[in-house]
């Protein structure tokens, strides 16, 4: 773009708006007039400039012949033929030096509006490094693009009512910059992580399983190793459970593991002798079952309860415990139906010989 930076600095030179220093660097010289910037959020903001104290004539080229930021800004903006700028208010005192420009180059400015920044919860400015602030954050992380999207739409604007999860459609039809708060945005992460959690629970289940692939790949592991149904029943039952894609490793591991790591809270409230003959009846019963599905392992727990004279929350945690190491999770029921009985009763056997239970 050289040429195209060179051809509009010779129009600023033969009009008289340049000078040159003796260190070589070239200075534009500011007309010293009031600058009216009419700004679509902030309002009319009017910037005196004649003081060359408080506003010295700006550099727009380097001794070493590079471009300066405002110059080469307002280059693009007229070859490319910018009608509106959108950026943060941390350069609107930029503008009026940009207009400046312009004016002198015979161009009628764009319209600007100048967003409120964002500001971490404590109060100081986002900036890169912070969490949030990196797209890869939600891409590494397993959150659903709309759902990001809804969320960025959110901070500094809203439609005027209470509700938060709007679909894209309706904000491009509603979005005016008028309407865009003067107050800067606050970024709440745990509130976009609740907002993609709401989309988790509409998503397609292909969208899900591609997604929940991806997840639980980057969490380490081979899925390779097990058939495509397997994984995918897997998953099914993990929608609506978690609110990112990531969480998944963790909440369903244990699909994939050869072995549990059991929850240690869970191993000293249901690891006890009392619950080893409970364990051990489940186990009975599970093994002489001929289908081995959601349905049968339900009607087998309460039907095992209730011989034992107790309530069937006595047989679901240790037999969840057993069976995934955790002591919450996907619907026990279905989560055994997947696992599949001979799994089942490995666990549960690997379990009932553990010294808590005196085995």
């Amino acid at each position: 773009r050289e040429e195209i930076y060179q051809r509009y600095f010779d129009r600023l030179n033969a009009s008289g708006f340049l000078f040159q220093e003796e260190s070589g660097a070239w200075r534009f010289r500011s007309p010293r007039e009031k600058v009216l910037v009419e700004d679509e959020i902030c309002g009319n903001i009017e910037f005196d400039l004649s003081n060359p104290e408080t506003h010295p004539d700006m550099t727009i080229r380097r001794p070493d012949g590079s471009w300066i930021f405002h110059f080469v800004n307002v280059v693009d903006d007229i070859e490319m033929k910018i009608t509106h700028v959108i950026r943060g208010e941390d350069h609107l005192s930029n503008t009026p030096k940009h207009v400046e420009l312009f004016k002198a180059l015979g161009v009628q400015p764009p319209r600007y509006a100048h967003i409120p920044l964002i500001l971490n919860p404590d109060g100081s400015k986002m900036s890169k490094r912070d969490q949030g602030a990196s797209i890869t954050t939600y891409i590494e992380g397993g959150y659903l693009p709309e759902a990001v999207r809804n969320y960025l739409c959110l901070l500094g604007w809203s439609p005027k009512d209470d509700r938060e999860k709007i679909a894209i459609d309706e904000i491009v039809q509603r979005f005016e910059l008028s309407n865009v708060n003067r107050k800067a945005a606050s970024f709440d992460f745990d509130k976009c992580v609740w907002l993609n959690a709401e989309y988790m629970k509409e998503v397609s289940d292909e969208r899900f399983h591609a997604y929940g692939r991806e997840a639980l790949q980057r969490g380490g592991i081979d899925l390779g190793r097990f058939p495509e149904e397997y994984t995918r029943a897997a998953l099914e039952t993990c929608k609506g459970k978690v609110r990112v894609f990531n969480e998944l490793p963790a909440y369903a591991g244990f699909y994939f593991a050869d072995e549990v790591s059991y929850n240690p809270e869970g191993v000293a409230k249901h690891f006890t002798p009392e619950n080893k003959p409970r364990l051990q009846a489940v186990r009975d019963a599970f093994a002489g079952l001929e289908t081995f599905d959601a349905a049968a392992v339900e009607a087998t727990l309460k039907a095992t309860a209730a011989q034992l004279g107790g309530k069937v929350g006595l047989l679901v945690h240790p037999t969840r415990l057993a069976t995934t190491g955790g002591t919450a999770g996907p619907s026990l029921y279905h989560l055994l139906e997947v696992l599949g009985k001979e799994k089942v009763l490995a666990r549960i056997d690997l379990a009932l010989a553990r010294p808590e239970f005196g085995g």
